[in-house]
């Protein structure tokens, strides 16, 4: 989901034992290993793989030390739900806390993917978002970050309009969510029509490019090019000034 030449993205499955060797208790046993590590690594291959895995190794033992030390500085009244979601959004809250320099985060929840049990599995997942979205929330305006951080949320493909009894198939478009004190709420686009005529061999016809989304986010709020980003100039929506 995210990524850009030459500059590493860590991947983090829990903030609190995010890491390596974390489960070394003897700290002088757990530096020793480290510093072995850290010579492994730091050898000079000519051989642009072996490079390549070298600077791999570096940067995931300097962005383990980095982001460790989040949870230590982080400090809130909000209690997060137990759900993978709210407990990802939490991690976030830390990093965002820690002022580290990161400007964007990235995490997902499902399946969604429902062909069966639709009904059942949309009630709790859509109950787990919006618990975590609520908690993240609360957390940012308690930081007094809300302002400043913007949320969105979006499907990675859409679902035909027709169930096929118990769920509904891979259809074309999708829905997204834009969050945050900066933004204009409303409703951005034409609400697609479900009527027969107006349908593609069943799905719902989309009516606004993801590319428009990505422009406004790129150029308004993070004051970048969205030529290279979008891969084409594209009008813009209002949700931020």
């Amino acid at each position: 989901a995210l990524y850009a030449k030459d500059v590493p993205v860590a991947s983090v499955g829990n903030l609190e034992n995010y890491g390596l060797m974390t489960d070394m208790k003897n700290e002088a046993a757990r530096n020793l290993a480290l510093e072995a590590f850290s010579q492994m690594y730091g050898g000079s291959g000519k051989d642009t793989i072996a490079q390549f895995i070298s600077q791999t190794g570096l940067d995931a033992l300097k962005g383990a030390d980095i982001l460790r030390a989040a949870p230590r500085q982080y400090s809130s009244t909000v209690e997060y739900a137990h759900t993978p979601i709210a407990q990802n959004l939490k991690s976030i809250s830390q990093v965002m806390s820690a002022d580290l320099g990161t400007r964007v985060f990235y995490t997902q929840h499902g399946s969604f993917d429902t062909h069966s049990g639709e009904l059942s599995a949309h009630s709790k997942l859509w109950q787990d978002v919006s618990e975590a979205v609520g908690d993240f929330t609360d957390d940012l305006k308690e930081h007094g970050q809300l302002d400043d951080t913007l949320i969105l949320m979006f499907s990675e493909f859409g679902r035909r309009i027709k169930d096929n009894g118990a769920g509904t198939d891979h259809g074309s478009g999708g829905s997204a969510f834009v969050i945050g004190g900066a933004v204009n709420g409303g409703t951005y686009g034409e609400f697609p029509s479900l009527r027969s005529e107006d349908q593609i061999e069943g799905d719902m016809r989309f009516n606004n490019d993801f590319r428009i989304t990505y422009s406004t986010i790129a150029d308004r709020w993070l004051g970048l090019d969205p030529v290279h980003i979008a891969n084409g100039t594209f009008e813009q929506f209002d949700f931020v000034d």
